[in-house]
């Protein structure tokens, strides 16, 4: 399992906390740093069966700048959104953890993290 973090978010840092106490097995991604591309935020939004504009984070400055509120949320526009995600991160809703088993999760509570770590594909940790 991967998670994608921003670690000055409280909800990524909760969520790690979560993962540890579990012994999950997971690799961290410091999504600011290493920005998905396009093609990955795709994969993404395919497994949790979401549009790019559910996942935007529409109080960022960026999206100010860009004027995404107005940005129309349909099938024409979604190339636009999914770029402005690729380049400008922080955009993009945070923590997601993507599963063995091909799910992913916008993980911003403590149970959509134990929904995640409850499928059964994924690996313990052990000590």
């Amino acid at each position: 399992m991967e998670i994608w973090i921003n670690p000055d978010c409280s909800k990524c840092r909760s969520a790690l906390s979560i993962l540890d106490a579990e012994r999950a097995q997971y690799t961290v991604r410091h999504y600011l740093e290493q920005p998905p591309t396009v093609a990955e935020l795709r994969e993404v939004l395919g497994r949790l069966g979401l549009e790019p504009w559910h996942i935007v984070r529409p109080g960022e400055p960026i999206a100010a700048e860009l004027g995404i509120a107005d940005w129309p949320h349909d099938e024409a526009g979604r190339d636009r959104w999914l770029a402005a995600m690729a380049a400008h991160p922080a955009l993009i809703q945070r923590p997601i953890i993507t599963a063995e088993d091909g799910t992913a999760t916008v993980a911003r509570t403590p149970d959509a993290v134990r929904e995640a770590l409850s499928r059964p594909a994924l690996d313990r940790r052990t000590h």
